[in-house]
């Protein structure tokens, strides 16, 4: 499986232009302010103020030079120190470095921090840049000091920044291709956050534990990973939905169809609108899946803002499914043949000849009454030594897994369809409705359990000043948690 989940984290962002040496001093100053955040956090203890300030770090991350890195160092650490020097020699050197500016800076610089939230966010912010600057070795040396340091380290506070470090060490190895080699690093870190109650940390590792054995096709001791893993309620709504994309494909490879549908279709949905590669890549698998279930997706899927091209395979493949021509089927899986390859559904489209040849019979069996078995052979296309043969067997079998309604003449060589039925005289409408709403009722529950809520006001009565004062609050509040939700794809 070359290719998983597409998020936007994972893709590495523009090279800085390191030819200029200058150093921006908005961008120092917000690096400055960043730290003094984390540095409030940890003495107060309150992980929000943490989170905020990984979120302004993503979005400063194409700003980020060499030049402000090391002065930030230099801000952050004694110079000659351990951890200044083992930091700064992850980061690649400038040949014209201007002196001025450095000692300008250095002049200004606040006191030395020794909080291990601060070595923590500097590895982190080390570690992004150098996978947007594309020096994966690097990286990978980088990420597994940082992990070797967060092991020695059980703090709380850590927890939200370990977690983003937990997902730089694994990108860091796959980019490299060397993926596999980290499988023991992530188990024994897994076991670390379950002692330690880091579910945030839980939550992340088993991701990118499952991501790892989904990598290399083990969907067998990924379902055993996830069955035996401890359960608990999602704190990261990003986290929770790529578990459930990873769940879906699991199923997928199960043949439960049903809670593959569910799973992918839920991902899609709670994925933010910035993640569109990820919620592209679910909704390809979601296709195929439906294509499976014997159902066929509504245009507006393929029709969705920013995703026309991207699922126009899956839309000429879901039109050769609902005519049921096996023939155009099979120039649509050779034309996209890449394309299916390389997002892994190209053994799930394997399975849908099947379904082909049944929406083809289904529509041979309502358009006649009666038919012999060489033209069901001629008219779906089947390509085999003995087409009647073949037919024949087809059509038993499409006649005991009730998918037609008809009898089969062995002696005569004809298929004979029964009269088509009311279809609102039997129970399939009202299974239909009932699975609708049982699909809107869950909608309404996942919606309920993932209300956030600010913390609670004083009960007593409030002046119009203190209420304008509360509701300006509360809607920086709400503004804050959708950019969470935003950012961390």
């Amino acid at each position: 499986m070359t290719q998983d989940v597409e998020m936007k984290e994972q893709q590495p962002a523009p090279a800085a232009d390191n030819s200029v040496s200058l150093i921006s001093p908005s961008v120092l100053e917000q690096l400055k302010d960043i730290a003094a955040l984390i540095e409030t956090g940890a003495y107060t203890r309150e992980v929000r103020r943490i989170t905020r300030a990984i979120r302004w770090t993503i979005q400063i991350r194409k700003k980020l030079n060499v030049s402000v890195l090391s002065a930030f160092l230099n801000s952050a650490f004694a110079p000659g120190s351990e951890v200044h020097s083992r930091l700064a020699s992850y980061i690649p050197k400038e040949e014209d470095q201007d002196m001025e500016v450095d000692i300008e800076t250095s002049a200004t610089l606040p006191s030395k921090h020794s909080l291990p939230e601060i070595e923590i966010y500097c590895y982190l912010l080390v570690l992004i840049f150098l996978i947007d600057q594309k020096r994966y070795d690097e990286a990978k040396a980088c990420s597994s000091a940082s992990i070797a340091r967060i092991k020695n380290l059980n703090r709380r506070t850590i927890d939200v920044l370990a977690s983003r470090l937990y997902f730089y060490y694994s990108l860091s190895y796959e980019l490299t291709g060397d993926l596999a080699e980290i499988r023991g690093s992530l188990h024994a870190l897994h076991r670390t956050a379950t002692l330690r109650h880091d579910e945030l940390g839980q939550e992340t590792l088993l991701n990118l534990l499952l991501r790892n054995y989904l990598h290399y096709n083990l969907y067998d001791k990924a379902e055993k990973l996830r069955s035996k893993a401890p359960r608990f309620e999602a704190h990261s709504n990003q986290q929770f939905c790529r578990y459930l994309f990873y769940l879906g494909k699991i199923r997928t490879i199960q043949l439960e169809y049903t809670d593959a549908k569910e799973s992918l279709l839920q991902a899609a949905r709670k994925a933010p609108v910035s993640a569109l590669g990820f919620r592209i890549l679910c909704n390809k698998w979601a296709v195929i899946v439906r294509l499976l279930l014997g159902e066929i997706p509504e245009r507006t899927v393929f029709m969705q803002k920013g995703m026309e091209k991207a699922l126009r395979p899956y839309f000429e493949l879901t039109n050769a499914v609902r005519i049921g021509d096996l023939e155009l089927f099979k120039t649509v899986a050779e034309k996209f043949a890449s394309t299916f390859s390389s997002d892994g559904t190209n053994n799930l489209i394997v399975r849908l000849r099947h379904n082909v040849i049944r929406t083809g019979l289904r529509n041979i069996s309502i358009s006649y009454s009666k038919i012999s078995l060489a033209d069901v052979a001629k008219k779906l296309r089947l390509d085999s030594p003995n087409p009647i043969a073949d037919a024949e067997s087809i059509v038993a079998k499409a006649i005991r897994d009730g998918a037609i309604d008809a009898t089969l003449d062995h002696a005569s060589g004809w298929m004979i369809s029964k009269e088509t039925g009311d279809i609102y005289s039997t129970n399939e409408p009202q299974i239909a409705f009932n699975s609708r709403i049982a699909f809107c009722l869950n909608m309404h529950n996942e919606a309920v359990r993932a209300l956030r809520f600010p913390p609670n006001s004083d009960k007593e009565k409030e002046s119009a000043e203190k209420r304008r004062e509360r509701q300006q609050q509360e809607q920086e509040l709400a503004k804050h948690i959708a950019e969470e939700d935003d950012d961390e794809f």
